[in-house]
């Protein structure tokens, strides 16, 4: 007797589009989904979504979280985390705008000279800020959570003291003018600016050997201390580039804003972690892409915009976000699964 098998076309197609699916899952992650159903969800329940005033206000905001969250995906990279960002920048508005009115005082005829000095001079305190942290990560070898929350919650009673718990204002228009509404080869310079670092960063991951070093020790730490790499180094390098990533926010923001406050960037910090994951940085270090910590920003920022247009309440936004970041977290494992 001779079996003969029948073939089903239907239950190979089946196969292979699913086979496709798990495929594309593990090269390109759940964001592309979520930003597909996001987009069209909006496009169709509020006609304002798509306009082009709404676009370009969406750009403008979320220049402030991609930056952020770069800095933070040098910490996650090497398997560390940073709660602090948010904090910085408050801080740092608060260094800047509190440095500016000061100078003002002595020189207010060199508004120029001004601005420079108190930029740097905020830049230079985040970053200090930063190594703070890397020197109680990689040298102290204190937890990169305990750390960073330390951090995080004395910078605030700091900014706060500085500040009488008041906000800081009298901002000169010309430095609002210069980094906030300004407009340099067609564009505002929080976009420009963030451009430069969105290509700085991806030059730094993908074609330095600082860039490797960083993937190297997140995805191993004692292989990467047997291969010869400065750990340490590395460690603190990747909390002193997330303290200045965060530090550029608080400048800006300020020139946004026009005032200084101590808890200005408190939303920030969870909602950079949350685009890191969501875009596919691994929790556990070694893992991710610029580009999509980039597209990930951009998702929450387009998400929380189009609730705002179809008036959502700010308690259910924080839901929904919690919810969109549990589900990336578990997507993430399937990831990691799928790709061993």
């Amino acid at each position: 007797m001779i079996n003969v098998t029948e073939h089903n076309p239907a239950s190979t197609r089946s196969v292979g589009v699913a086979s496709v699916a798990k495929r594309l899952f593990v090269s390109l992650g759940i964001l592309p989904l979520l930003l597909c159903i996001t987009l069209i969800y909006f496009a169709v329940n509020e006609p304002r979504f798509l306009s082009l005033d709404n676009l370009s206000n969406v750009m403008r905001v979320s220049t402030f979280l991609i930056i952020v969250a770069m800095g933070q995906m040098l910490v996650i990279l090497t398997a560390g985390l940073d709660l602090s960002v948010g904090s910085i920048i408050g801080f740092v508005g608060v260094v800047t705008a509190s440095l500016m009115l000061y100078l003002l005082e002595l020189y207010p005829d060199s508004i120029g000279l001004v601005i420079t000095l108190s930029v740097v001079g905020g830049l230079f305190a985040g970053m200090l800020v930063g190594a703070i942290n890397g020197v109680g990560v990689s040298v102290l070898k204190v937890s990169p959570f305990m750390m960073t929350l330390g951090t995080m919650t004395s910078l605030v009673g700091v900014s706060l003291s500085l500040t009488s718990g008041l906000p800081v204002t009298g901002i000169p228009d010309e430095f609002m003018q210069v980094l906030g509404y300004g407009r340099v080869l067609g564009m505002t310079p929080p976009v420009l600016i963030t451009l430069v670092l969105f290509v700085a960063i991806w030059i730094l991951l993908n074609r330095t050997t600082t860039g490797r070093y960083f993937y190297a020790v997140g995805a191993n730490l004692r292989a990467a201390q047997l291969s010869g790499i400065a750990t340490k180094r590395q460690l603190f390098l990747a909390y002193v580039m997330a303290g200045l990533l965060a530090s550029v926010v608080g400048v800006l923001f300020l020139a946004r804003t026009g005032s200084a406050e101590a808890l200005n960037g408190s939303t920030f910090g969870l909602q950079a972690i949350a685009a890191c994951v969501i875009g596919g940085v691994s929790l556990f270090g070694g893992i991710g892409k610029v580009r999509d910590v980039l597209l990930g920003a951009l998702f929450i920022t387009i998400l929380t915009n189009g609730m705002d247009l179809i008036r959502v309440e700010s308690y259910v936004q924080q839901i929904v976000l919690g919810i969109v970041l549990i589900l990336s977290l578990v997507a993430d494992q399937f990831r990691l699964r799928w790709t061993c």
